[in-house]
């Protein structure tokens, strides 16, 4: 961890009311984090890299991800053959090019495409407008894989030179969708790490992404939980 006098831990409060959320309050620091917290960071990353496996870059757009801090950490992971995943925030315009994986859901992919998302096919596999979408980004940023979350309709894997891989919701009810995403992310680079193949951790990711929409609230997943999901 690292300490910065002037950015406190962002808190999310969230109001629910018979299971629904009603609103979310956020008390936060925004604004770009100055140069020498940046490269305190980096110099973290540095001194213990060689014990990752893998690294998850998670954007919030509150700052803390600068392109000065992806594009070090990206060229880290690259010098120790390390895997990058990053889960991305389109407004947040940062170089996101040559990544190991890349996790936006289905609106964050239309915007870092540029496209506007005006019809759903009820099969992704068919959607061509998505279908669309995916080969671009695959196209323009070359990551190793990209893997689009579509809520209820599951998850599409995609990467160059092979079809793009549905993956249908493992979800059996949804209560909260509150960190969702950051479940996907963890659990396909955990996976990854392992030794799983591609499809094997997005199957995974799934599944793990199914157990926590089930409970309120950001929510973690136990190996029990995830056989039986």
């Amino acid at each position: 961890l690292l300490q910065h006098p002037q950015r406190a831990t962002s808190i999310k409060t969230r109001i629910v009311a018979h299971r629904q959320q009603l609103v979310r309050v956020d008390k936060e620091t925004r604004g770009e984090l100055d140069s020498e917290a940046v490269q305190g960071v980096i110099g973290i990353l540095e001194r213990d890299i060689q014990a990752y496996d893998a690294v998850i870059v998670g954007d919030y757009g509150k700052g803390v991800v600068t392109q000065e801090l992806l594009d070090a950490i990206r060229d880290l992971c690259r010098r120790h053959g390390i895997w990058l995943s990053l889960d991305p925030k389109p407004v947040h315009q940062l170089e996101l090019s040559r990544l190991s994986l890349i996790t936006p859901n289905r609106k964050e992919a239309f915007e870092l495409a540029g496209v506007v998302d005006t019809k759903r096919a009820d099969d992704p596999a068919k959607d061509r407008s998505l279908l669309g979408v995916a080969g671009a980004l695959l196209d323009r940023l070359q990551p190793a894989l990209l893997l689009i979350t579509l809520g209820e309709q599951g998850m599409l894997l995609c990467q160059r030179g092979t079809a793009p891989f549905h993956i249908p919701t493992a979800a059996k009810e949804v209560f909260d969708v509150s960190g969702a995403g950051d479940t996907v992310i963890a659990s396909f680079t955990l996976a990854i790490a392992a030794g799983a193949s591609p499809v094997e951790a997005a199957m995974f990711s799934n599944h793990a992404a199914s157990v926590v929409v089930g409970k309120i609230g950001t929510a973690t997943v136990t190996p029990s939980e995830m056989q039986s999901s």
